[in-house]
């Protein structure tokens, strides 16, 4: 499912609605919008009680510029990644290196998907991983198998103590 965000044109009618006393659930379904998105609206950008759409605009623009933004692995960052794990580094020192030394945050799974990649293309790095692992899958979509007690009486049917 998209999400789009909400326009500052759409930012007047909720506040218009909301001033004349109308439910956040009327104000969803007269801008067609999903109730939890008027709701997260308002929690975010209303002083106290008003709603003011221009400065909940203002809000959402510097929120936005402040935002962090993804890291785009570069060919030279791949390059100092690769020369890390070459050097036997684990992919968690090499986010603290590249943090210290080249100013580069990343997340060390970053650097695990890179290495299997790396493998799945042909690739040796993963050879150079300190513990054999096998990738991280997703469990949606998956039946559940774990934590199940097998012949297990409920606790209605337990006799009393």
């Amino acid at each position: 499912m998209t999400y789009i965000q909400l326009t500052e044109t759409e930012r007047y009618p909720i506040s218009s609605l909301k001033e004349a006393g109308f439910s956040q659930l009327f104000i969803a379904e007269s801008l067609k919008r999903s109730p939890s998105t008027i709701s997260r609206e308002l929690k975010r950008n209303q002083e106290v009680q008003t709603y003011c759409p221009e400065q909940a605009h203002l809000k959402v623009l510097v929120r936005r510029h402040f935002a962090k933004k993804a890291v785009k692995i570069t060919p030279e960052v791949k390059k100092w990644i690769k020369r890390l794990i070459w050097k036997d580094l684990s992919p968690e020192q090499v986010v603290d290196y590249l943090k210290r030394h080249k100013g580069i945050f990343l997340h060390h799974e970053t650097i695990y998907r890179l290495i299997y990649q790396d493998k799945r293309e042909g690739g040796d790095l993963w050879q150079h991983l300190r513990i054999a692992r096998k990738p991280y899958r997703k469990r949606y979509g998956r039946y559940e198998k774990r934590g199940k007690i097998k012949n297990r009486v409920s606790i209605d049917e337990r006799p009393e103590i």
